[in-house]
């Protein structure tokens, strides 16, 4: 069990402060970031909470997951690593452009 926590159907008016305050309610939090969408700055509605131990984690997954937040019924559990993923679309290898240079 680790200490960083994964905190989804977030109200989109929840801000990093309120997701603090929420979660210190059952331990102490070493960060809380809410995910915000890359080109508007909206909220995507989910974000990931730091406890200082294991344990604090695990009593905040059973305090708050299934709670209600502004009319949401909140998701918490265990962040996952973060999956690779591929840069940008279109072609894998990087390439393209074709006969650029023929002109």
């Amino acid at each position: 069990m680790g200490n960083k926590l994964y905190v989804g159907s977030l109200p989109y008016s929840t801000t990093e402060q309120q997701l603090a305050e929420l979660f210190s309610q059952h331990g102490t939090v070493q960060s809380a970031k809410v995910i915000t969408d890359r080109y508007t700055g909206q909220s995507r509605g989910f974000g990931f909470v730091e406890m200082s131990t294991p344990e604090e984690a695990q009593k905040a997954i059973a305090a708050l997951n299934g709670s209600q937040l502004g009319g949401r019924t909140l998701v918490v559990n265990e962040a996952r690593p973060q999956e690779k993923r591929p840069y940008g679309g279109g072609n894998p290898s990087g390439g393209g452009g074709g006969d650029r240079d023929r002109w």
